[in-house]
């Protein structure tokens, strides 16, 4: 088996951040969101891995570059994006006659994708799809399974009246058969090549579409909010690792990396990630905050954040529910302490 890891769009919804960088490398737990994709498709022994990039293929690639991983990887580029079924036809050479699985870029799944693999492959399916009960299913594609619940009648993109609550998560396992879906399907309304289509067509074909159901959380992580819950989600499970000495107060689960000064007048309550050669003086970091590398933070109060690297936050006050771009400095002019939410794109400077 094969895997097919999608690292392209424009994410719109991110912007400013997305300006500069690719989204699926945004950090969640001082960690790339696409990073997550890449181990899961490991863990399940995966050692063939393309990945399909656009906009910034360059910051993607050299991002991946950067880390050694237990597999082969190969970078394909799609252009303009049209669809997760133009995605697959994109890849058509690096897939070849081999099963796969795709894997949506800007996804984090707790439980992995074993168990669902291995449904997939004991079944005996064409297609296999990843679903989770949502409140809002009408953001996404929806299924209606049959009467007794075991089987898919249809597939909807974004229906206005969805037919249930169960989405499709952005994990599919395919056998080769889904090239023949996808060279037959016709752009949707909204000019893409629509993966829910291609699975339809699988379906009235007679073809035989699994589904499993995710049983821990599963994050899109498309827009702050998102992120700022996957965080929050993501260090629940962390253990502490400190590696420095330091004589701040520390409280709970937290993680600091080598070559970080953090003065004894600090306060950190996990859970909380701070990377390497971090500064932090007379501050308090509060839970679900995660800070990257080379970051700077001086009489400040931050919590519920992520800050990513060579980032400079001196005398902001309180700084709350925030997403913090790369190399951005916020320094307090002559405000009185305030609680503030951000989305900061990368390089920018603010003076409160």
């Amino acid at each position: 088996m094969k895997a097919l890891i999608l690292s392209g769009g424009h994410g719109t919804r991110l912007r400013p951040l997305t300006y500069s960088q690719q989204k699926q490398l945004i950090p969640v737990a001082n960690k790339p969101v696409l990073f997550y994709a890449i181990e899961d498709v490991i863990e399940v022994g995966i050692r063939e891995i393309g990945i399909i990039v656009g906009p910034n293929a360059n910051m993607v690639r050299e991002a991946v570059l950067r880390e050694e991983w237990d597999a082969e990887i190969e970078f394909i580029h799609q252009g303009e994006p049209r669809g997760l079924a133009h995605a697959i036809l994109v890849a058509r050479d690096f897939l070849g006659d081999e099963d796969f699985v795709m894997y949506l870029g800007d996804n984090i799944l707790r439980e992995g994708i074993v168990g669902h693999k291995e449904h997939f492959e004991k079944g005996n399916y064409d297609a296999s799809i990843l679903l989770q009960e949502v409140p809002n299913p009408s953001q996404f594609g929806v299924v209606e399974l049959s009467e007794d619940g075991k089987t898919i009648k249809r597939l909807v993109e974004k229906p206005k009246n969805p037919p249930s609550n169960l989405a499709l998560v952005g994990i599919y396992f395919f056998k080769p058969v889904i090239h023949e879906a996808v060279r037959h399907i016709k752009p949707s309304w909204r000019n893409e090549l629509e993966i829910t289509d291609a699975i339809q067509w699988l379906i009235d074909h007679g073809y035989r579409v699994g589904w499993t159901k995710v049983t821990g959380w599963w994050k899109d992580t498309g827009k702050p909010e998102d992120l700022l819950d996957a965080n929050r989600l993501i260090l629940d499970d962390i253990e502490t690792d400190i590696r420095i000495h330091t004589n701040a107060r520390i409280h709970g689960r937290v993680v600091i990396g080598e070559g970080s000064e953090i003065d004894e007048s600090t306060v950190i309550k996990g859970p909380v990630v701070i990377g390497r050669n971090v500064r932090i003086r007379n501050s308090y970091i509060g839970p679900y905050t995660s800070i990257g590398d080379n970051v700077v933070i001086e009489n400040t109060e931050i919590e519920d954040s992520i800050i990513l690297q060579d980032s400079e936050i001196r005398n902001a006050g309180r700084i709350v529910e925030s997403l913090i771009g790369r190399g951005v400095k916020i320094i307090n002019g002559t405000s009185h302490p305030l609680g503030r939410k951000l989305v900061v794109g990368d390089n920018s400077r603010i003076i409160l």
